[in-house]
């Protein structure tokens, strides 16, 4: 298996995704693809390793579009501009001359005769026709383009349209010189000279709007794409710096940070102390104090002293980097409702053309309607019907969405891997917690030191051993405690780690042991005499690990850990939002009561090892609960993937990259509950904006045809028709736009 992304240019709207997948998914060794219209780009899974692209390419090409490798973000985004610039340019010349062209054939009544044309006919010929070949050359060879690959897309709707509005006004206007032509032709009034310019004019301003719409979508994503500097002053073996590209710097090379400067790499500070902003990478409102052996991120930026460090990370496995790769990933992503969109798209064109020509037909037998002649009737329809049918709002209504909310997202830290967790976000109705590192800090410290038959020395030092190679935030917090009291700790052998609860090892041809109350009792340890000390110790809310050598208990260890400033108010705000909030932990019952009373949680379930977490929530799924788990990511690992929603604290592990739905760069549990609001309200963008692009082609199709024209006397006008299908895509990249509105959840007073 190996995945490819190709751009491809020259898409318009849904019927070209729909023929792009269609004839990449054609090409041997293609597994699966997924195109996507806003972003240009097509994800390509194949099932062999031996990829050939060019088979793809050449695939793409003859269907009428042009694939490429991706290009860098920047060129990306500079082609946007120049692209975004051109649309401008040609609508306004469009509309320097269409306005002129409406004039004339609406409001001046009489210019009498050039010759034997009539010159009010002649004027608005000369001033529509440079729109309609030069401004509209763009459709018109994408039309050609399509047809001749034998597919339709808006480009052919349009095409159509102005074409057959220009052929008809030309016709009428030079009629004198056509001694055969009917006499339908010499009779009318009529002209759609304005029609056919004003049709290009208004679609090449709605492209041009959607184009700046459509980049400022990408915004935030192209924001973190900038904040990594391309290149670092690497400190050489003498002390003295040396500038080089971030791509050819290794893990473990010291280079040097000066302030004001941005952070090229990941990497811990060797020397140095100063304030970093973060607000880029995680949302955080004020600058941090980083100091000597902590971690920094790149990206981020460094305020008041100049810092050395030592990276820890290539450029491509840089926080920065992979966040950048995921929500890209993501919004590649398609809702199983726009898949249905894709499949609708590829008949949409043909639709829309087969009603097209049955209003023409229907209302060319007929007598007429006021003034104008069946003939002219029918134009008018057949017109208005190509131009307004939509099939771009269809294609754009995820993927703007998507860009918006994913891009917003990012910008504050909050990672939403892939339209599947943004559905399933949307249904959530449990949200389950972990305790340690996710409702606390995750930095427990050792509070007390109970003696049973032992010394402060001989526990800490046997705790220390058995812990000294563990990452639990308890083992940090004993060896910090260890660390005050002696530097020395017995030669501990055979350590092995008894799953959900503890550790044991052998000294002195005795078993040794660190853990909770089940592994004592699998060590043949008696607590029953101790168990009033010990239910009072942990109703303070304190997490105890026994100690034990041979059969007997040596003391324990009492660890408290302190509430995240933002855990009530996440609580809070979750069960405001009608999610039952349940509380799932490995520690003793009084300690995770005592926790939950703190916090505002009604339902606990303790003493659960991390194996039966995942067991536990598949109990609440069978249930008929929509689950989001929220876990540090390393021993919740299991836990996350079984949810419907995975959301991992802290970004830093791969295992919380890897199995969670949803990453959260900074450890707050408030950005669990702002990531699921932020999921809820992008489903609602993309239901909105099907829902909207359904909606105006249910409507304005039957419009185009003249259906309320016998009852009314109206029937939609060409440029009227044209208005409406450049407002129904610019809508729907619109409303997408309104997520840039979107702030995550600050905690309450």
């Amino acid at each position: 298996m190996a995945e490819t992304t190709l751009r491809v240019k020259g898409m318009t709207c849904s019927s070209c995704v729909a023929s792009v997948e269609s004839a990449v998914s054609n090409v041997s060794g293609v597994e699966s693809v997924r195109v996507n219209l806003a972003l240009e780009k097509a994800s390509i899974t194949w099932s062999t390793d031996k990829i050939d692209i060019n088979l793809v390419m050449n695939a793409v090409e003859k269907k009428g579009f042009r694939a490429e490798k991706v290009s860098t973000p920047e060129t990306i985004r500079s082609e946007a501009v120049q692209s975004a610039r051109k649309q401008g340019q040609l609508a306004g010349f469009a509309l320097l001359l269409s306005v002129p062209t409406l004039i004339v054939s609406m409001f001046v009544s009489d210019l009498g005769e050039t010759g034997s044309i009539d010159t009010r006919f002649l004027l608005a010929f000369l001033l529509a026709t440079p729109v309609y070949v030069f401004s509209g050359l763009q459709f018109h060879k994408g039309a050609w383009k399509a047809i001749l690959s034998g597919r339709a897309n808006m480009d052919v709707l349009v095409h159509l349209g102005t074409t057959t509005a220009m052929i008809w006004s030309m016709l009428v206007t030079f009629e004198s010189f056509f001694t055969f032509l009917p006499s339908i032709f010499s009779t009318t009034e009529h002209v759609f000279f304005d029609g056919a310019a004003l049709i290009i004019a208004f679609i090449l301003v709605g492209n041009f709007l959607e184009s700046r719409a459509k980049l400022q979508a990408t915004d935030s994503v192209y924001s973190l794409m900038n904040l990594q500097p391309k290149t670092a002053l690497v400190i050489d073996d003498d002390g003295t710096t040396e500038r080089q590209p971030v791509e050819d710097i290794l893990s473990g090379t010291h280079i040097l940070v000066r302030v004001g400067q941005t952070i090229p790499l990941d990497g811990i500070i060797l020397e140095g102390s100063a304030l970093v902003d973060t607000s880029m990478m995680t949302g955080e409102t004020y600058p941090i104090r980083r100091k000597e052996g902590d971690e920094v991120i790149g990206g981020t930026i460094v305020l008041d002293s100049p810092l050395t460090l030592q990276t820890t990370q290539p450029f491509h496995s840089t926080l920065l980097s992979r966040v950048i790769s995921m929500v890209d990933e993501a919004q590649m992503g398609k809702a199983p409702v726009q898949r249905l969109v894709d499949k609708i798209a590829s008949v949409f064109v043909p639709f829309v053309l087969v009603c097209a020509l049955a209003s023409a037909v229907f209302w060319m037998l007929s007598s007429g309607h006021g003034d104008r002649s069946g003939g002219e009737v029918a134009i008018l329809a057949l017109v208005s019907t190509l131009v307004i049918a939509c099939p771009c709002a269809l294609g754009l209504a995820t993927p703007t969405a998507l860009m918006v909310g994913t891009g917003i997202g990012a910008r504050y830290g909050l990672l939403i891997k892939g339209i599947e967790a943004l559905e399933r976000s949307h249904a959530t109705t449990t949200l389950v917690v972990d305790k340690t590192g996710t409702l606390t800090t995750g930095k427990p410290k050792v509070s007390h030191i109970e003696l049973i038959d032992g010394e402060v020395r001989e526990i800490l030092g046997i705790a220390a051993s058995l812990e000294h190679a563990s990452t639990h935030p308890m083992a940090e917090a004993i060896l910090a405690s260890w660390s005050n009291v002696t530097k020395e700790r017995p030669d501990v052998t055979d350590i092995e780690s008894m799953g959900g609860m503890g550790l044991v090892g052998r000294l002195d041809d005795e078993v040794v042991a660190i853990g909770n109350e089940p592994l004592m009792e699998h060590v043949s340890v008696d607590l029953s005499s101790h168990q009033e000390d010990i239910q009072s110790a942990a109703k303070k809310g304190s997490t105890l690990a026994f100690v034990s050598k041979g059969t007997q208990l040596l003391g324990w260890i009492e660890t408290t850990d302190r509430l995240r400033e933002s855990t009530v108010s996440a609580i809070k705000f979750a069960q405001q939002s009608n999610l039952e909030v349940i509380m799932l932990t490995g520690d003793r019952d009084e300690t995770a009561q005592q926790i939950a009373k703190e916090c505002g949680i009604t339902t606990v379930v303790s003493n659960v090892r991390p194996d039966e977490k995942a067991d536990y929530i598949s109990k609440l799924q069978q249930d008929g609960a929509c689950v989001a788990m929220v876990g540090d990511g390393i021993n919740d690992a299991a836990a996350l993937a079984t949810a419907d929603v995975g959301i991992a604290m802290g970004a830093g592990s791969d295992i919380a990259l890897d199995s969670a739905d949803i990453v959260l760069i900074r450890n707050d549990l408030l950005d669990a509950v702002s990531a699921l609001e932020l999921g809820q309200v992008t489903m609602r963008k993309i239901r909105s904006n099907l829902g909207w692009a359904f909606v105006y082609n249910l409507i304005g199709i039957p419009l185009a045809m003249g259906l309320l024209l016998p009852w009314t006397g109206w029937l939609l006008p060409p440029a009227f028709a044209a208005a409406a299908m450049s407002l129904s895509s610019l809508s729907v990249v619109a409303n997408s736009l309104t997520l840039r509105w979107w702030r995550p959840r600050l905690p309450s007073n």
